[in-house]
């Protein structure tokens, strides 16, 4: 950063400096303005001291980042983080060894651009807070930390990463914030207020004379760009003039300096200028080799060179000449005619006369006018006022002129710009011709090549690119006021994506951080070697380019490039020629002599191979074991080493990735540091060998046992079906079978909305007591939807054997009349028993009447004594009214009589409305007879007879279903004419004959509640005969297939499993994940992911069914006219005599394992009470978890056994520390739970990069896996009550967005939790400021709406993982109180979701169409593909699918796995990544992609959005199932 961009904000005037000449003063400060860069690290000069600008405070700085409008910051985001650089898991070894060495002394770190010092210091910071906080609660006066810095620019932006990083309160400070900030009330606030404050050095100096605080005050000095600590630097001062002067040194604070040189100009003695700032800071350097950099991937831009022509002699332009022939003689003019000639050369004929427009602007033209007037009054004596008129008016005239000139549009030719112009723009277009995706800064020497570059690119630079400036603070002529605000805009607006380039002079080469910059192009190439380090390490981006801009056959650009490159090579010897205490890995070489000379190190020798783990060897074998863990895209994976202290030795503790089975081990103290690491090696290679995954020849299995485990799931073959007996008839039909009972049960039955004629209610005697029956509607023929509703009756009826006689006849002269069917005539193989009922019951009080005196003894009395009545000629017409009439010879021909037909006669010809044509139609009467043949001929008929208009009753049976359109005798006109002789009356009353016609669906029915009841009962679960039915009912061939065409769909079956089985897959994660977690504290996160897996697993949830035979209780076929007869009676007569006498369906694995998640769900929706949590409630669905997983990890049978199991582990008997219990209060005042114990909170926050030797507490994995899920059931819950009528692929779909890492991102930002979380990995704070920005930019951008932060791109993951690790660890520390987790949504989470069709379209997010979108949007691609294929896997017996990304007919990317759809998202995840930040002109390079560069996309189009939606579609087919990251 020039000087000119930091002192000009944060210095005050020098009183020195009031005494030079003041013309002298302005041509210096414009000289020095202007090229901003010349002396750029060198000590600042004084008349840049006196430059002032205007104030502006804290609120404006604000405001001023707010007034960014964000878009998209990339296409490349897909549902989760994804960073624009290959991230590094693991925290790099020698940020940690670095860090605990500044904990015990002063340090300069010297480290190359992105290799996390900001990281190392966010440590430092956050334990010299901790010291801090537990001495202030031993009553020791407080102190602060400061943050040095050298521009105003890197205050706001290394505040905002603290705020991420540490949990205390952080104040960023400059100068310009106005005169408040010099009293001292101001800093006893801020003092009070803060623990940490980022200010420019010169700030503090000043703070410091003023004595508003003091050095002893102060616990921790950290200075930025350290190289800078020399001279007269505010740096060098506050050590020379407050440091050194506090003589007690014990009251003087640590000092951590950072720097990518400790030198920052060319000079020959590297060494002494080191040491002057080692002298001058107190401190010692400490560095790391390449090799320890490289280790981790540090990586640097692809430096490449682009040489332009040979530039022309500097040129008069015509406007030029016109201007000089004018003015030529005016000395205040002749500083812009040398520039001017200079640009012609430089940026060409264009650039040269625009920039007199800056010269000439309205601003510029006044300060000119007042330098003039200062000159006259400065030499008043010998000057005349008509010279200064004349003056003034010359002025005038050339400000007119040049302001009235037109100078039209610049083109890219040699005409209007230089070489050096046009080779620009070429690289340019390269990024920028198809979209504006990348992120360029071009660096320039002097302040008015970047305004003119600006206005140059901003006419061909494309529509593509979005540029603008960011200089130094100035206000020289020819110059324009730049604010802090407008240098704040410039540096938000690029980082969000606004400003894709940036035209700048050397104040952004210092600290600017932004990830997504792939592109640095010196325009003008540096003067220093740090000038060249600092401005390359702006590419951050892996895909990066930095480009030098060199003149052909210019020797000088040639001796700058080799200079800066010998210089830095000196400066690296040096560094690597420091003493070994000064290295990281300075004892490395010694160490490894050591290690291979020493003798009797432990070893192990395995007993079944013979193979031999030795100390040095542990090394490597657990390298290689890291290597072969399965890793998300761009993620690199190393084994990560943490060296402490115990007793004056070096012990290690050595942490594995996420995805390890054994994610962390401790080896022995030794004195020798090498010692002390390869034993904690060789400690976690036992206990690797001890678990099985070393083998005996100590190479990893876990490339095979891990796709078997983590992919239980999909154990069984969703394809594969089985053929299984199914029930028919419920057991209670069994009970009392055979014999003759003394007592009967009535259950009564009716219909809410009556029936298509008057019905009376019928009653069903049972040998015991049949259970409340639920409601279920039926459709009558009408289309009219009535309920059936039923009371059982708990008083028996006494039943003498005359009586038992009159009901089996009863019942047996029903079936002939109505249902035409003979059964054998046997009371004692009687199931049950119907009987018309005399009264309507009064189903409000079912106790109120005697059983018996509401059956219509009276009817059943008639039909035993008459049976039938035939027409005779003394018959009165009225008898004869409201008949039901039985065609013997015919079952299927049925009537209600409903008048006598006076007008017909029995010979009349059928009447032509009669719908209902059969064989015999010669008239009425031969209509009416069904006999054939001689019998037809025998029977003589009355002729005198009347004619009866009918209605003839559809032989339509299942009454469960809506009428099929079919079903042609439904929707046929049912009258005819028949006449009466040749068809018996029933003695049954047509109002129960009506009643009976429902009977077949209600049996049905009923049956099916009882069988599901069977279930249940088998299961030992109180679960009520609605929910246990529905959980039963397969209604399809693919029942489970949300959002397809249901196949062989079965109607009238009532609602299917699909719903339940949603709730119940929930329920189930939930009780298995609580189950797995108290009772394996030892285990880490992988191991409980199996372990869950192994029992929520299809296939085990199959063989569970298999082993109660569930499959014989599941419904998978609609009522059949066939088998809802009484079981145990022969049928003698009538159709079905030839039934089958065992019943089967053919089920799939997958469905056989559905239904014990619907079982799990049906318990759980039979007891709890949404929005009233009580343990007890919760019971039933724990047995059910327990019966059906049927597995020794979850042996619980109520909710209260969770905690009566769970054992407190050791860390949590440990006393909380003062910093712990400040934490716990912070988080209080956030969310209105107290902790009991704060070290289970802190446990939550602490990520798992950090070693558990800092703290003695385990990372936040286990209590994320148990938060998980209780969040996840407290979001299912929500929906599933809410919206009753919703399908289970709509929960599904709205659930995606209320379980998304993205919204608990946002949860975790809003509550303010992502300040607290302890951490060891230097891009987690990057990445919480960057999400933070954007998070609250979309909730500008988009006025609050609630689904604002679906529109940001870059997600961290792990602030999801602290708020589930946050529920979790207050579910635990409320002994397992669901409450809590109720609470925490209802305040933090439920109104987000008050709309939910805000999030209809949430779960169309896929990575697919990140990538198609990146090929033929960004490169113009169409020759590529991406498809799968299957392939044998290592596993026996398994089949795995191969996911590949081919362009232009080769394979770039692939993935493996057992599912096909993951294959393919997780192969365009690699291909995204890889992609990112390419230039067009590199991917066709790279990737040899010839296309037509068109923009029409056409067929393309039409295929993306064919293969994206069938991509959806497979995604949300699938159930949501958690899996590891």
């Amino acid at each position: 950063m020039s000087r000119s961009a930091s002192i000009q904000i944060d210095e005050h005037l020098d009183p020195i400096a009031a005494y030079e000449d003041e013309e002298q003063q302005d041509v210096a400060a414009d000289e020095d303005n202007e090229l901003d860069v010349t002396d750029s690290h060198e000590p600042a000069t004084t008349s840049e001291k006196r430059r002032k600008t205007a104030e502006c405070t804290k609120e404006e700085v604000q405001a001023t980042l707010a007034a960014a409008h964000d878009e998209n910051l990339s296409i490349r985001a897909i549902l989760a983080k994804e960073e624009t650089s290959r991230r590094i898991v693991n925290p790099r070894d020698y940020q940690t060894e670095l860090f605990q060495r500044a904990t015990t002394r002063n340090v300069i770190a010297v480290l190359d651009t992105g290799s996390g010092k900001t990281h190392i210091a966010t440590l430092l910071l956050r334990h010299i807070l901790d010291l801090e906080l537990e001495a202030r609660a031993e009553g020791a006066s407080p102190k602060m930390a400061f943050f040095l810095v050298d521009s105003v620019n890197l205050v706001f932006q290394q505040a905002n990463v603290l705020r991420c990083g540490l949990d205390q309160k952080v104040e960023g400070i400059c100068g310009a914030m106005g005169a408040s900030l010099w009293a001292k009330p101001t800093w006893d606030r801020l003092f009070e207020d803060n623990m940490v404050i980022v200010l420019t050095a010169e700030v503090l100096v000043q703070c410091m004379m003023h004595s508003f605080i003091t050095m002893a005050q102060v616990n921790l000095l950290i200075f930025d760009e350290a190289h800078h600590a020399k001279s007269n630097h505010a740096y060098a001062r506050l050590i020379r003039e407050y440091y050194v002067a506090e003589l007690d040194k014990s009251r003087r604070p640590r000092i951590f300096g950072m720097t990518a040189s400790p030198v920052d100009a060319n000079v020959d003695d590297v060494g002494k200028a080191a040491r002057d700032l080692e002298t001058l800071l107190h401190s010692k350097i400490v560095t790391a080799s390449d090799l320890a950099l490289l280790q981790h991937n540090i990586s640097k831009p692809d430096e490449e060179f682009a040489k332009y022509n040979r530039l022309k002699y500097p040129f008069e332009t015509p406007f030029y000449k016109e201007l000089k022939s004018r003015y030529r003689d005016f000395s205040t003019f002749r500083k812009y005619f040398t520039t001017a000639l200079e640009l012609s050369s430089q940026l060409g004929s264009w650039a040269s006369d625009f920039y007199w427009s800056f010269i000439f602007s309205e601003d510029a033209a006044r300060k000119l006018a007042n330098r003039v007037e200062s000159t006259f009054n400065r030499a008043a004596s010998h000057a005349s006022v008509a010279q200064l008129d004349e003056d003034t008016a010359r002025l005038r005239e050339a400000a007119e002129y040049v302001q009235n000139h037109d100078f039209g549009i610049p083109t890219p030719t040699t005409e209007h710009l230089s070489s050096k112009v046009i080779l620009l723009h070429d690289w340019l277009q390269r990024y920028y011709s198809r979209t504006g995706e990348a992120r360029c800064i071009v660096f320039v020497e002097r302040r008015y090549t970047a305004r003119l570059l600006n206005h140059i690119f901003s006419h061909i630079g494309g529509p593509h690119l979005r540029s603008d400036i960011l200089v130094g603070i100035n206000s020289a002529v020819g110059d324009w006021n730049v604010s802090l605000k407008s240098q704040v805009m410039s540096v938000t607006k690029f980082r969000k994506g606004e400003l894709n380039c940036l035209f700048s002079t050397s104040v952004a080469e210092e600290g600017l951080d932004i990830p997504q910059c792939n592109l640095v192009i010196r325009f003008d190439l540096y003067r220093t070697m740090i000038g060249y380090v600092q401005s390359r390490g702006r590419a951050r981006h892996r895909n990066s380019k930095y480009l030098h801009m060199m003149e052909v056959d210019n020797e000088a650009h040639r001796d700058i490039y080799f200079d800066v490159q010998l210089a830095e090579r000196k400066m690296r010897n040096y560094c690597a020629g420091l003493p070994m205490d000064q290295r990281l890995d300075g004892e490395e070489e010694v160490e490894e002599r050591l290690l291979a000379e020493k003798n009797g190190l432990p070893s192990y020798t395995d007993s079944e191979s013979g193979a031999k783990l030795t100390y040095r060897a542990s090394l490597s074998i657990l390298a290689h074991f890291v290597s072969c863990l399965p890793s998300p895209p761009g993620i690199l994976q190393n084994p990560h080493y943490i060296v402490g202290h115990e007793a004056g030795k070096f012990v290690y503790e050595v942490l594995l990735p996420q995805g390890s089975p054994i994610t962390f081990a401790k080896g022995r103290p030794y004195k020798k540091k090498i010692l002390a690491k390869c034993s904690a090696a060789f400690e976690m290679c036992l206990e690797l060998r001890k678990k099985e995954h070393l083998d005996a020849n100590l190479l990893p299995t876990i490339h095979k046992h891990l796709p078997a485990m983590r992919n239980a799931l999909l154990a069984v073959d969703e394809k594969r079906k089985g053929s299984y007996k199914m029930r028919i008839k419920p057991e209670i039909w069994q009970q009392g079978y055979g014999t003759i009972p003394d007592k009967l049960y009535l259950t009564v039955i009716d219909a809410s909305e009556g029936l298509d004629r008057v019905h009376q209610p019928l009653g069903l005697l049972t040998r015991v007591a049949l259970p409340q029956i639920p409601r279920f509607p039926i459709h009558l023929n009408s289309g009219i939807l009535s309920e059936i509703i039923s009371m059982p009756l708990s008083t028996p009826i006494p039943t003498m054997e005359n009586e038992l006689d009159m009901l089996t006849f009863f019942m047996w002269h029903m079936f002939f009349d109505i249902f035409a069917k003979k059964f054998e005539y046997n009371s004692a193989h009687m199931s049950y028993w119907v009987v018309p009922l005399r009264l309507v019951p009064n189903f409000a009080n079912p106790e109120s009447q005697k059983p018996d005196t509401l059956i219509d003894w009276a009817q059943i009395q008639e039909v035993f004594e008459q049976a039938e009545y035939t027409w005779t000629p003394d018959m009165s017409n009225d008898f004869l009214k409201d008949r039901y009439l039985v065609d013997k010879w015919d079952g299927s021909r049925r009537f209600f009589v409903t008048r006598i037909a006076q007008e017909y006669k029995p010979h009349d010809p059928v009447p032509a409305t009669v719908n209902r044509p059969r064989k015999f139609m010669a008239n009425i009467l031969d209509y009416s007879v069904s006999l054939w043949g001689a019998k037809r001929k025998e029977l003589q008929w009355d002729l005198t007879q009347p004619v009866l208009e009918v209605e003839q009753i559809p032989f339509r049976r299942n009454l469960l279903a809506i009428a099929e359109k079919d079903e042609n005798e439904v929707h046929a006109d049912s009258k005819v004419f028949v006449c009466p002789q040749p068809l018996p009356m029933s003695v049954i009353s047509t109002p129960f004959v009506v009643m009976c016609y429902a009977l077949p669906a209600i049996i049905h029915r009923f049956e099916s509640y009882l069988i599901a009841l069977d279930a249940a009962s088998l299961l030992g679960l109180k679960v009520g005969p609605a929910l246990a039915l529905e959980a039963l009912t397969k209604d399809s061939e693919n029942s489970d297939a949300h959002g397809k065409e249901q196949i062989n769909f079965r109607s009238g079956m009532g609602p299917n499993y699909e719903r339940l089985e949603f709730m119940g897959d929930c329920f189930l994660k939930t009780a298995t994940t609580i189950a797995v977690f108290i009772q394996q504290p030892d285990e880490n996160e992988f191991e409980y992911h199996v372990r869950r897996m192994c029992m929520l697993c299809n296939k085990n949830l199959k063989e569970t069914a298999v082993k109660y035979k569930l499959y014989e209780f599941v419904r998978t076929r609609a009522f059949s006219r066939r088998t809802w007869y009484p079981e145990g009676l022969k049928l003698t007569w009538g159709k079905g005599l030839d039934a089958e006498t065992e019943h089967k369906h053919s089920l799939g694995d997958k469905s056989v394992a559905d239904v014990c998640e619907a079982f799990i769900g049906a318990a759980y929706m039979q007891h709890n009470v949404q929005g009233n949590w009580y343990p007890k409630n919760w019971d039933q669905a724990v047995k059910a978890v327990k019966v059906l997983v049927d597995s020794d990890d979850h042996l619980m049978e109520e909710w209260s056994d969770y905690y009566k199991t769970y054992e407190q582990p050791a860390y949590l008997l440990d006393k909380p520390t003062a910093v712990q219990l400040d934490m716990a209060l912070q988080v209080e005042r956030k969310h209105p739970y107290h902790f009991n114990n704060p070290r289970l909170l802190r446990s939550a926050f602490i990520h798992p990069s950090q070693p558990y030797i800092f703290e003695k507490i385990p990372n936040y994995e286990r209590l994320e896996f148990l938060g998980d899920a209780l969040l996840d059931q407290v979001f299912v819950n929500h929906i599933f009550y809410r919206f009753p009528d919703k399908d289970p692929q709509w929960l599904t779909e709205h659930k995606m967005p209320m379980v998304a890492n993205a919204f608990l991102a946002n949860i975790c930002v809003k509550l303010g939790f992502h300040q607290h979380i302890r951490h060891n990995q230097a891009d987690i704070p990057v990445a919480i400021r960057d999400y933070v920005t954007e998070l609250e930019e979309a909730e500008r951008e988009h006025k609050g709406a609630l689904d604002h932060w679906t529109h940001v791109q870059q997600i961290p993951k792990f602030l999801g993982d602290v708020v589930e690790a946050f529920v979790g660890a207050m579910f635990v520390d409320s002994e397992f109180d669901f409450r809590v987790v109720e609470d925490f949504f209802d305040k933090h989470m439920k109104h987000y979701f008050e709309e939910m069709e805000l999030y209809d379209e949430f779960a169309g997010k896929h990575p697919i169409t990140r990538l198609h979108k990146k090929m033929e949007r960004s490169f113009g691609c169409a020759d590529y593909r991406i498809g799968a294929c299957e392939v044998d896997s290592l596993i026996p017996g398994k089949r795995n699918n191969v996911a590949m990304v081919l362009i232009h007919n080769k394979v770039y990317f692939d993935s493996v796995g057992e599912s096909a759809r993951y294959a393919k998202v997780r192969a365009a995840h690699k291909a995204l990544e890889a992609l990112e930040g390419l230039a067009p002109f590199e991917f066709r390079r790279l990737y040899n992609c010839d296309c037509p560069d068109v923009t029409g996309q056409g067929e393309m189009e039409e295929a993306f959005v064919r293969e994206f939606e069938e991509a959806v579609k497979e995604e949300v087919e699938d159930r949501m199932k958690v899996e590891d990251d």
